[in-house]
């Protein structure tokens, strides 16, 4: 964790700091960059830091306390604490519901029917897709029928889920955003911002998790090589050499890309907010995390935690309704009926779930900025504070 500057109270001399990244960066949603408050320091003013107050017990004299630090919107405008990150995302839902709910539950409702649409004409009846579970009863053509159902209905559900995370990612940062200054935004208003860098968007989120599969592929690679060229393989190596290099190569590859998310998990709100490309906000990304990587590393996994157990506590109610209106549910022939019950679940969990995601990602881009670049000052004169 990375300990914040030096800070002076506002208004009281505290120079303007270098908010930009060597490329217009500063110009983004927040407002230009810009000193706030005059020469000068300390106490009514003076340079020296002194009191006109009359002397306290032992003739000391009483400091005036440090002024609070100014909030506009839903965070006080200075660096955050790990409470302060998830209040502001949740805040910010609470207060700006119909904006934030509506873009999250349109986004929800649209992926589900087309995930539950997929399932339902891929894999409603997986009768076919059990017998494979047995080699002695399975044919070529069943394993590629099969294989060629698995890969179109995923494909699809991806690419649809892909679309609906970069929406809500892009307007709801925007949403966000406003909401630090306790600017409201309508539908229309975060769409207008968002549509602009969607292009961009969808580059980033692609570009993302290929290199986190590529890191995860050379992991493995070692191991899959060793394990080929033994007679053995995998299972019947005497000396389990190329099974723990494939495990060791596992973890190793696991690892690195988590290090990728974490390096590169402030890219969005640096492309939506400062206007930066694609590459320029991954390096934006790598600066503003460098040497915070841990604790960024725990606020995102604890929001993922968060927005995992919202998930789950929405599918509980509609599996206990599925229960009740389809009978004992069995995976040898999944009803329309039991399908969509089941997709409403995940639908709200999922716009319960966005703006937590969304929320925490943008504030924590806005902490680091705060903690690195005096960006407290450029959103306390935006505000008009």
């Amino acid at each position: 964790m990375n300990d914040s500057p030096d800070r002076t109270p506002q208004g009281r001399g505290r120079a303007r700091a270098n908010s930009g990244s060597g490329n217009g960066s500063d110009g983004g949603q927040w407002g230009n960059s810009g000193g706030w408050g005059g020469s000068g320091g300390g106490v009514n003013g003076r340079g020296d830091g002194s009191s006109n107050g009359s002397g306290g017990w032992g003739g000391q004299q009483w400091s005036t306390p440090p002024p609070s630090a100014p909030q506009p919107g839903v965070v006080p405008l200075r660096p955050l604490g790990v409470g302060e990150i998830l209040d502001g995302a949740v805040s910010t839902t609470r207060l700006y519901w119909r904006t934030v709910l509506g873009v999250s539950a349109a986004v929800a409702l649209g992926t589900q029917v087309a995930g539950t649409t997929v399932t339902g004409l891929w894999f409603r009846d997986v009768a076919g897709l059990n017998k494979l579970a047995d080699p002695s009863t399975a044919d070529l053509h069943e394993v590629l029928d099969a294989v060629g159902k698995s890969l179109g209905s995923l494909t699809v559900a991806s690419l649809v889920g892909l679309v609906g995370t970069i929406i809500a990612s892009a307007m709801l940062t925007v949403v966000v955003s406003r909401a630090v200054l306790g600017r409201p935004a309508s539908v229309g208003d975060a769409w207008r911002d968002a549509r602009p860098r969607l292009l961009a968007l969808t580059g980033l989120f692609l570009l993302v998790p290929l290199l986190m599969a590529a890191a995860f592929a050379v992991g493995l690679a070692p191991g899959l090589v060793v394990a080929a060229g033994s007679d053995a393989g995998l299972s019947g190596d005497p000396s389990g050499g190329g099974a723990g290099l494939l495990g060791l190569g596992g973890l190793a590859g696991m690892a690195a890309a988590a290090w990728l998310w974490v390096r590169y998990s402030l890219a969005a709100p640096a492309l939506m907010l400062e206007k930066q490309g694609v590459i320029s906000a991954m390096r934006r990304s790598a600066k503003l995390v460098r040497g915070a990587s841990w604790r960024i590393f725990g606020i995102q996994v604890l929001a993922a935690f968060i927005v995992f157990m919202i998930g789950s506590m929405a599918q509980i109610p509609t599996s206990f309704i599925d229960g009740i209106v389809t009978g004992e549910s069995t995976m040898d022939h999944l009803t329309w009926t039991s399908l969509i019950i089941n997709g409403v679940g995940a639908a709200i969990g999922s716009a319960l779930a966005l703006p937590i995601t969304a929320g925490v990602t943008a504030l924590l881009y806005m902490d680091q900025r705060i903690r690195r670049e005096s960006l407290d000052i450029e959103l306390a004169r935006a505000a008009g504070m």
